[in-house]
């Protein structure tokens, strides 16, 4: 009789390691590591992945580990846990964390409690990444980045979240700050077993030169600028075609969470809207993957159509037991059909006459913005502003709203009977879809963004320079905010058309439209057109000069000139802005 035979097999992505190297399940705790400067995560081996179908193979295996300390992923037991704090017991301090949702939407808020009840002595020195590391108050990840935890994030914005801004630039964490969708590529490369590749965002900004600091020291007395201990990388470049591209490196982590609306006993998940922003792709390029069910089934009760994430990348199932954050709940009046409402006509009449000249003044140029939408376009309007520019399109012209985190027919705010806190927009504001409309992860989103298959995008700024430079993400040791999906949003200005909308002075009276930009740069040569509550500009990006089409109502060219630091040309005609 043929002697009965176990298959083991050891994957080790990075070095390549005898079989010998084994996980146990029995091991001393590491001693705590406290350190104030981490070794980037991604320079370090991936660590092994077992697997054997025998169970008594599986422990003798187990227990000749050599030097890999990570959780041992047991092919031979139920995937689904009795709890969370079951599933992240073994976790290990030092340990590179992926944490999916966008805001508070999709975040695994039952297992951060776990890992966060652990407390800083047995779970410590993680590295996080995510799109965000939580909101100010509670949820996301701000339990672990309070507590010290975390001492390293890779994220691409921070938003509101003054506190953890307050810490970096103060220095008690080191934020690595990468644009959203080269974020959600570099994940979906590593997963795909692809160590770097080329993109265009990012080209000729401070992601480039590597100059934006992810980890700074005490301020200098005399000069109050802080002292940069860690500094960023500066990226390989590479032209095609004829056009700069940078070279990014794949990220793999120790362990995902995330959250899932529907989780089968194999491990397949179903998710809900803009839930899987990032949840999919952080779940395949992770060693060890926690996923937390709002509905545990049993297997086959998920149509395989519906299935966003096969089983073969989950490895633990714990049931989602805490409720979820809605973060920016938005709606809109029951009795408003349309679904969309200026900010001036929604200011109730005892505010103050200067909010309401600064809402005047928004509509006028959200009212201007609108005429570059025509029927039939896919948009992405950006965060603010931008967003109003729906509520002044004509009944008969409809387009398509792209949102970053993963929506292709956005529509307005909810009523209240409409909010679902699983579908919001880039903003994290609950929102609506129109019929048509399809949900998507953030690689297939910035696919269509950087793929040029967006028609127009429609931005805010800091500042804008006379050829067309965007600065909007950062004031350097003052603001820090993250420069979110904006550098993807312009990395194609040739095929998506780029619109600035802004004020056309600061709250100082300073101008914004400037001959260079003085701050760090979003994208160089990438604006067409730029619309302020003065004036509108069209810009010439390859001869990188300025000229004056339009004027609003009483406001004269001297005017604009006088409040306008660049210089420019005047039409031969001057239309009005309406």
């Amino acid at each position: 009789m043929a002697t009965r035979r176990t298959l083991l097999l050891c994957v080790n992505d990075i070095r390549a390691t005898s079989c010998s190297n084994i996980i146990t399940t029995s091991l001393p705790r590491r001693p705590i590591v406290r350190q104030s400067h981490v070794k980037h995560w991604v320079s370090r081996p991936a660590a092994a992945r077992l697997f054997t179908t025998s169970r008594s193979r599986w422990q003798e295996a187990a227990t000749r580990q050599a030097e890999d300390d990570q959780p041992v992923i047991d092919r031979t037991r139920s995937k689904v846990f009795k709890d969370a704090d079951e599933a992240v017991a073994d976790l290990k301090s030092g340990s590179v964390v992926f944490s999916a949702g966008f805001g508070l939407c999709g975040t695994a808020e039952t297992i951060i409690t776990a890992m966060h009840k652990r407390g800083v002595d047995s779970l410590n020195n993680l590295t996080a990444v995510s799109n965000n590391a939580g909101a100010a108050g509670a949820g996301g990840l701000s339990p672990l980045t309070k507590s010290g935890q975390i001492t390293r994030c890779i994220l691409s914005y921070l938003g509101s979240n003054k506190k953890l801004e307050q810490k970096y630039l103060t220095g008690q964490i080191a934020i690595e700050l990468c644009p959203q969708g080269t974020l959600a590529e570099r994940i979906r490369a590593g997963g795909a077993g692809i160590p770097a590749f080329y993109t265009p965002t990012g080209v000729h900004t401070f992601i480039q030169t590597g100059e934006i600091p992810t980890r700074l020291g005490p301020a200098d007395p005399e000069t109050k600028k802080s002292v940069v201990l860690e500094g960023g990388k500066a990226r390989e470049t590479r032209i095609f075609s004829g056009r700069t591209y940078v070279m990014e490196t794949a990220l793999t982590g120790d362990v995902a969470i995330l959250r899932a609306w529907k989780v089968d006993e194999a491990g397949n998940c179903q998710f809900r809207y803009t839930t899987k922003a990032f949840g999919p792709i952080m779940a395949k390029a992770a060693r060890l993957t926690i996923v937390e069910a709002e509905n545990i089934v049993p297997v086959g009760s998920i149509d395989p159509n519906d299935i966003h994430l096969p089983g073969i990348y989950v490895d633990r199932i714990v049931p989602a037991t805490v409720d979820k954050v809605l973060e920016n709940k938005k709606t809109r009046p029951s009795g408003n059909d349309s679904g969309y409402e200026s900010e001036a006509a929604s200011t109730p009449s005892n505010k103050s006459d200067a909010k309401s000249e600064a809402l005047v003044r928004r509509d006028r140029i959200a009212r201007r913005a609108a005429k570059e939408l025509k029927h039939g376009m896919y948009v992405n309007l950006g965060v603010g502003m931008p967003t109003l520019a729906p509520s002044f399109l004509p009944s008969d012209v409809k387009v398509w709203i792209q949102s970053e985190n993963g929506i292709l027919g956005m529509g307005a705010y909810p009523t209240e009977e409409e909010v679902d806190p699983d579908i919001i927009n880039a903003g994290k504001e609950t929102v609506t879809l129109v019929p048509g409309a399809s949900t998507f992860d953030s690689s297939e989103s910035f696919g269509m963004i950087r793929g040029g298959h967006v028609d127009v995008s429609i931005l805010g700024a800091l500042q804008v320079s006379a050829a067309g430079d965007l600065a909007n993400y950062m004031i350097p040791g003052k603001v820090f905010k993250g420069m979110g999906g904006a550098m993807d949003l312009v990395s194609n200005p040739d095929k998506t058309k780029i619109v600035v909308t802004t004020d056309h002075v600061d709250k100082y009276g300073k101008s914004k439209i400037v001959e260079n930009c003085s701050l760090p740069l979003t994208g160089a040569r990438v604006v067409s057109t730029i619309i302020t509550d003065l004036c509108v500009f069209e810009v010439d990006r390859a001869k990188g000069t300025l000229t004056l089409t339009e004027l609003a109502p009483g406001v004269t060219v001297e005017e604009v000139k006088e409040k306008t630091d660049a210089n420019f040309a005047v039409a031969e005609t001057l239309g009005q802005m309406e």
